[in-house]
């Protein structure tokens, strides 16, 4: 798990059962919009449950969701100790 940026990573470098905090979205209104209606939005602890390369599945407010890469590499987070 490569923790640059001050312990920080994006959804897609945490690790499968790894709980974070979600810091912050490094995303544009529309992608911002959809990232809220999953559910990830600053302060949402998720984990991720399986990463098989393609999208992965994270648990956040007690669902599980499907997320593209692309979008997960916009979902800043701190894992929990």
């Amino acid at each position: 798990m490569e923790q640059g940026r001050r312990g920080l990573l994006t959804l897609d470098e945490l690790p499968v059962g790894v709980k974070a905090r979600v810091v912050r979205l490094e995303a544009g209104t529309r992608a911002l919009r959809r990232l809220a209606e999953m559910g990830l939005t600053p302060g949402s602890i998720v984990e991720v449950v399986m990463d098989y390369g393609g999208p992965i599945l994270v648990r956040v407010r007690g669902t599980v969701i499907a997320v593209g890469r692309g979008m997960a590499r916009k979902v800043v987070v701190e894992p929990i100790e």
